[in-house]
């Protein structure tokens, strides 16, 4: 049957795929848009399962926030290319993502790929967007916090995203605060909020390397105990966030100043997410 402009049209308009496609749906489904609706999500699928093998290594950081600042989702949407990340219906599709995210905090990854967006799931409409895109897309990183107040940070690149969950915060406003926080979170990486945060096997490696550099050194062995518990407290220092210098301030460490805000404000835990 013949399939007019009109109707070719109508069909880009209602999915955003090609022109070729949407002619060659309608033709396929003899002019049935239904039909060459589920012709056109089936072809996002064979692409999303032929590059099922790419990385996602470029993309955006989206983050939301209730509107008592008590709660704060952020998400990790990846693409292949720096150009689809540029792409306006990406940023479109990871915005309502967040959106989604934030109005229904799901459990987890699984659950938000499960999430209606109308009359799809998430996952439906990011391998929608992939069949016309072309490219491998996903949700890679889903992550939730609640305090006191939970602040966010997004880095200029839009490529690195911090949650400052922070508590003791009182009638002070610590809005400023969390953004330092967010931003020494970005910058220097901390592993823990404080040494009691840092994992078991983190501590054992940085004794081993203390005591191996120590032997390097030909200090006696009856004192590698002693040197690489130092080196493991300078460690706790330099890589947990309270005890770190300040990068605004390095005459004070994050946990004094923190203090020098509102007495007792603290960060109870942080998410920082980097895509690439």
């Amino acid at each position: 049957m013949a399939i007019t402009a009109k109707e070719v049209n109508q069909l880009r308009q209602m999915t955003g795929a090609g022109m070729m496609d949407c002619k060659k749906a309608l033709v396929e489904s003899e002019g049935d848009f239904d039909k060459a609706i589920e012709i056109l999500r089936k072809k996002g699928q064979k692409l999303s399962e032929k590059r099922a093998d790419r990385e996602t290594s470029e993309g955006s950081v989206y983050v939301r926030s209730s509107e008592d600042g008590s709660e704060a989702i952020l998400i990790a949407f990846t693409c292949e290319t720096d150009f689809v990340a540029k792409n306006a219906d990406f940023q479109a599709l990871g915005n309502e993502i967040a959106d989604a995210a934030m109005a229904n905090k799901p459990a987890d990854l699984a659950a938000l790929n499960a999430l209606s967006l109308g009359n799809l799931t998430v996952q439906d409409k990011v391998t929608e967007l992939l069949g016309k895109i072309g490219e491998k897309l996903q949700v890679s990183v889903y992550e939730k916090l609640s305090a006191d107040q939970v602040v966010s940070y997004i880095h200029s690149t839009g490529k690195l995203g911090v949650l400052v969950a922070l508590t003791g915060v009182g009638s002070a406003d610590v809005s400023e605060a969390g953004k330092d926080v967010g931003m020494q979170i970005a910058a220097m990486n901390p592993v823990a909020v404080d040494k009691d945060g840092v994992d078991s096997s983190v501590i054992e490696k940085e004794i081993e390397i203390g005591k191996d550099v120590a032997r390097q050194e030909g200090k006696p062995e009856a004192m590698l105990d002693k040197i690489a518990e130092g080196k493991l407290n300078k460690f706790f220092k330099e890589n947990t966030l309270l005890s770190q210098a300040f990068v605004k301030d390095p005459k004070v460490n994050v946990q004094q100043y923190l203090d020098s805000v509102n007495k007792g404000l603290t960060v109870s835990s942080f998410k920082r997410v980097t895509i690439g």
